[in-house]
């Protein structure tokens, strides 16, 4: 996480300061002169809702409280007007801010310090001639204790730590994150939020007869991994475990069913995203203590033509004892998640969730402003799901799973292929997955907000760490009723 925060008692008058009020509360700001009120008042009336000033010889940025409803859009646009409050303090090359919040709730509060830590993010790892680049200009954002109680404060500084590592993991390019470099990242990871790792090696994968991952790693020159992550506290309210599958493919060239390069295989090293997001997942609610018992389960390998890699035609047997006829060695990620799906049975598992970057189809379908969910699992589950998604504005639109998208995967030769055909495609990808459970689930294909070319306020340019908020505010909600 590029901005370091902290909590202070007592505001320096001389620090640049982001103000987030409501217009009610403007003239009460004990942090402005009565000129600084005076103007803050005559810009709120243009209906300019982020703006600058200079106060008594201190830069201040102010955002006046969006009256907008529902709340989660509110929650979403002051991301966004934090989001314009950070380009104005870069603007001045500010190195550390202030953050008060006044007459707004906790609510209101994380979502602006939310949106200025994630659009502060920039993966500068392998910048080396730039050194500006090197670091974020806004290195600390203090927030004023009366912002946010310290266990609001805690809860949403170690949430977003969690999103900035599902990020930097998904904006890490295969020459260092290969599939065994991702296990010992996860297990780094597991070391700084608090989670037990297990990963499993190639022999082990062999030993358990994990057909779809192996197979997608016969071309590569790096073996597979399997890695198993685990918060279990003593206070959990599951007596069943949650269980979190995200696809592994650290890069994807396609296999033998080559992807074009230009627009396409240029940044396939995002294609590990799910697993990205459910050791997000997974770290945030460990760092929060959430009483729930979750694990993670990440399978993972490229996907090259190299060495005996398989190829269309294939039948390959899958952990669970079931043939796949292979159509398209580019539909690969749910191979690895077959295996993975398949070997949560042994967990009795109260509910499981997948998370890949599986379909263009899905990217087509709704563009990069959700994410598409099929689920099993019953409605309340759901439901709680979709309302999470517009709380967080990190929504799904849910695809249905219809018996007669099943009858598109039929083999001749096989138990099923892995493509259905030309027409729902990210459709027939679940209902592959589908196939591999028997356990209330649910399937999100994130491969439209996984990655942006261009930034989106917070959302910034590469790897955005979608999906991490998403479920983490479900978790929180259902620890409490489960």
């Amino acid at each position: 996480m590029n901005t370091l925060l902290k909590q202070i008692a007592t505001l320096d008058d001389s620090r640049p300061t982001y103000i987030l009020t409501s217009n009610a509360a403007l003239q009460e700001l004990k942090q402005l002169s009565k000129s600084g009120k005076a103007f803050a008042a005559a810009t709120s009336e243009k209906k300019i809702n982020t703006f600058s000033l200079v106060d008594q010889g201190r830069l201040v940025v102010m955002t006046i409280c969006p009256d907008a409803k529902p709340l989660g859009k509110q929650l979403e646009l002051l991301r966004r007007e934090a989001s314009a409050a950070v380009a104005i303090f870069k603007s001045y090359k500010a190195s550390d801010v202030q953050f008060v919040a006044t007459d707004v709730s906790e609510a209101q509060a994380a979502a602006s310090i939310e949106g200025f830590v994630l659009t502060n993010y920039e993966f500068v790892k392998y910048v080396t001639r730039d050194q500006e680049k090197k670091s974020s200009p806004i290195k600390e954002l203090h927030v004023l204790d009366t912002s946010l109680s310290q266990a609001a404060f805690a809860e949403t500084s170690n949430l977003l730590k969690a999103v900035c590592l599902t990020r930097t993991l998904v904006n890490e390019p295969l020459s260092y994150l290969t599939a065994v470099q991702l296990a010992e990242d996860i297990q780094v990871a597991g070391k700084t939020f608090g989670f037990d790792v297990t990963v499993f090696d190639k022999a082990k994968i062999e030993e358990l007869k994990m057909g779809g991952l192996l197979s997608v790693n016969l071309g590569s020159f790096t073996p597979p991994t399997f890695s198993i992550l685990e918060h279990k506290p003593k206070n959990a309210t599951n007596k069943q475990p949650l269980v979190l599958v995200g696809k592994g493919v650290v890069y994807d060239t396609g296999g033998l069913s080559l992807k074009p390069t230009a627009n396409s295989m240029d940044f396939m090293k995002c294609d590990m995203g799910g697993a990205a997001v459910t050791i997000g997942i997974v770290a945030a609610a460990a760092a929060n203590k959430l009483p729930l018992h979750i694990i993670g389960l990440v399978p993972s390998t490229d996907n090259r033509p190299g060495n005996n890699a398989y190829v269309p035609g294939d039948v390959i047997t899958m952990h669970s004892g079931h043939t796949v006829e292979v159509m398209n060695t580019d539909a690969e990620g749910r191979l690895l998640l077959a295996d993975a799906l398949s070997y949560a049975k042994q967990y009795d598992p109260e509910l499981v969730f997948d998370f890949a970057t599986l379909t263009g189809a899905a990217a087509r379908a709704i563009g990069p402003h959700g994410i598409a969910m099929m689920s099993t699992a019953d409605r309340m589950q759901t439901e709680a799901v979709a309302n999470s998604g517009q709380e967080t504005y990190e929504r799904v639109v849910e695809f249905p799973l219809w018996e007669e998208y099943g009858k598109m995967l039929k083999s001749d030769i096989a138990d099923m292929r892995n493509l259905g055909g030309a027409s729902a495609g990210a459709i027939t990808a679940g209902k592959f997955l589908e196939h591999y459970t028997d356990y209330p689930w649910m399937h999100f294909d994130i491969a439209p907000v996984t990655y942006f070319h261009a930034p989106d306020a917070y959302k910034v340019k590469y790897g955005t760490g979608t999906g991490v908020r998403l479920i983490y505010h479900f978790l929180k909600n259902y620890s409490s009723v489960a």
